[in-house]
């Protein structure tokens, strides 16, 4: 059990840092051209899929680890 839960734990781990690596920082260059980098935008498409995303995981991670805790 505490084998599977490890290896879930690594899985979810690396699956994590991927979805925090794809998804796309605020305004990007817009900033230095004088564009208003503050401007309220809604998530759509991909961009909502991967927050999303983010969040579960980040939620199974931590459910994962206290899950391993508890049984070591």
């Amino acid at each position: 059990m505490t084998i599977f839960l490890i290896i879930a734990q690594m899985v979810l781990a690396v699956a994590l840092t991927l979805v925090l690596l794809l998804q796309v920082r605020g305004g990007g260059l817009g900033g230095i051209f004088g564009q208003a980098d503050t401007v309220y935008r809604t998530k759509r498409g991909l961009e909502k899929t991967l927050f999303q995303l983010t969040i579960v995981l980040a939620v199974l991670f931590a459910g994962i680890s206290l899950a391993l805790l508890a049984v070591s």
